[in-house]
């Protein structure tokens, strides 16, 4: 594990509302353990289906929960997290610590190797993180390395993180997110990202699996990489696939016809009620951070400020009367079946210092009120209906995306005080878009590690992820002050202070809080330990 100096701490949550997964049977049973790293691995490979996709395989490119499931099985990371525990433990790293206040100390492990054969060490790290920053892609994770200032390797062994906020109790914990995975400076260019296929060819891979064949959001082919000497250990089953699908029910008619093993993200509610009761299949429960909310674009919302008719009160007015109008309990229960729950805050519940601050200052006690809606738009000079573009994705975030925004329409323009023109549009093409294309705009976030932080930063300070014009120095500056503050009382406030803040802002929209989706057999081993609060899924702790 990571050394824990100068009274740093690791803060990690456990979240109460579950993931789901289904395990049906595929094959014949192995004796396998289906822990990773723990006897022979099996023969019979596993195949797990998803409606996610890739967007790119070159981890400067992408922050989304398909493309982050296929890292995790292929990259080395400085710092990983064993399945069952959210906790960061040491991967490339022997060790990890504070050696002064503001620089953390990684010592790697000698001799390791890419899968090509190609030395992986200290210059492999400090290129990746600097190709992060140089890069800086609006659909890349580099937003999460704020608060690195530089990173050093004085030798091949050795990497130096210089941070501008002392003592960050988070920085561990970014080191084994989205931005963390570790790439091969002999094939990634540091300045552009690298085609998906190129990549393969190279076999620049250093993670538990290497991949055999890709054809992209299609079928990924894996097999296990033995040059690898992280904390997974070596996977339980030597061989694995992931296959995609571009509607949810051919997934649920695969499960339980047996075609695939495991199946995760994403199923209908009415689907996981359906194959819950069939013999040959099992229900497995998990932690879960998932968030889904509206992106509002400050540029181009209505009265935006690179709007003909810009004005920063009235489009504050805008988003508040939207926050009075939404009915999260209806969609919660009306859409997913409570599988979701209403969420009144950026921060879900369950994470130290999570509060509700929009349950006290929008609609009435959570619920809708249309009156404080029309005088927060009638104060602002606002005339009514507001056109307001509105965009989902019915592919990325399941199936129920459609109803779940049918129903916000409807809710923003029941009292005539909205007009929404929604649409909607695939993933691929989306989530290049929503930056300069979408005035307001679905998206859902999966935590990247199990700290309040991770609700913030990424949202909220000034480079953030959203890319939606959000500038608040006084926000910013927060949010880099608790990053550094080891006293929990004293950083559990901050973090309750934040959320005030931005409540008030209102550059997003929280909806919902709620669990993530996935389906296998029952004769397949360790599917609980892939459902753990370090809000990953790995291949290689599954068994038949």
């Amino acid at each position: 594990m990571a050394s824990k100096k100068n009274g740093m701490r690791l803060a990690a949550a456990v979240i109460g509302i579950s993931a789901i997964a289904l395990t049906g049977c595929t094959g014949p049973s192995s004796t396998d353990s289906g822990d990773g790293g723990s006897g022979e691995a099996s023969s019979a490979p596993i195949t797990l289906g998803t409606t996610d996709k890739v967007t790119s395989l070159d981890p400067a490119a992408s922050y989304d929960n398909g493309s982050f499931m296929v890292m995790n099985q292929i990259y080395p990371f400085v710092l990983n997290s064993e399945p069952g525990s959210p906790d960061p433990s040491n991967d490339m790293a022997e060790s990890a610590e504070y050696t002064t206040p503001t620089e953390f100390t990684v010592k790697l492990k000698p001799g390791l190797k890419w899968a090509n054969g190609n030395d992986l060490d200290s210059k492999d790290v400090k290129f990746s993180f600097d190709r992060q920053l140089k890069i800086a892609d609006p659909n890349g994770p580099s937003s999460l390395l704020g608060n690195m200032e530089s990173v050093e390797a004085p030798d091949a062994t050795t990497v130096v993180f210089k941070l501008k906020v002392a003592e960050d109790q988070t920085f561990p914990q970014v080191l084994t997110s989205p931005v963390g995975p570790v790439v091969d400076d002999e094939v990634f260019p540091a300045d552009k990202v690298l085609d998906d296929q190129e990549i393969v060819d190279a076999k620049a891979f250093g993670g538990q699996y290497i991949i055999d064949s890709y054809n992209k959001n299609n079928l990924i082919s894996f097999a296990a990489n033995e040059a690898y000497q992280g904390v997974l250990g070596a996977p339980a089953n030597s061989k694995a696939a992931i296959k995609y699908y571009a509607d949810a029910n051919n997934l649920k008619l695969e499960v339980q016809q047996g075609k695939i093993d495991v199946a995760w993200r994403s199923l209908t509610p009415t689907d996981i009620d359906d194959l819950g009761k069939e013999e040959n299949l099992a229900v497995h429960k998990g932690p879960g951070g998932e968030l889904r909310y509206i992106v509002f674009n400050f540029d181009s919302m209505p009265f935006g400020a690179k709007t003909d008719d810009a004005d920063e009160a009235k489009s504050l007015a805008v988003r508040q009367a939207a926050a009075h109008l939404v009915d999260r309990q209806a969609i919660a229960t009306n859409v997913y079946k409570d599988t979701y729950t209403p969420a009144y805050s950026y921060v879900p519940q369950g994470f130290t210092g999570a509060i509700e601050p929009l349950k006290d200052m929008y609609g009435t006690d959570g619920k809708p009120d249309a009156a404080k809606a029309k005088k927060a738009l009638e104060d602002a000079g606002v005339t009514t209906p507001v056109k307001l573009a509105l965009q989902y994705n019915p592919d990325h975030y399941g199936p129920n995306s459609g109803d779940e925004y049918a129903l916000v329409e409807k809710q923003l323009e029941a009292d005539g005080l909205f007009d929404v023109d929604l649409k909607s549009t695939e993933w691929v093409t989306y989530q290049k878009q929503r930056v300069t294309d979408y005035p307001a705009y679905q998206l859902g976030w999966f935590p990247d590690y199990s700290d309040a932080d991770n609700y913030l930063s990424p949202f909220f300070a000034t480079e953030n992820f959203l890319s939606n014009g959000y500038d608040n120095k006084e926000v910013d500056s927060l949010i880099s002050e608790q990053r550094g503050q080891s006293d929990v009382a004293e950083r559990t406030a901050s973090i309750e202070e934040l959320q005030k803040m931005v409540a008030e802002d209102l550059s997003t929209l929280p909806l919902l809080q709620g669990s993530q989706v996935a389906v296998a057999g029952k004769d397949v081993q360790g599917v609980e330990k892939t459902l753990d609060a370090s809000f990953k899924f790995r291949l290689g702790v599954l068994s038949k």
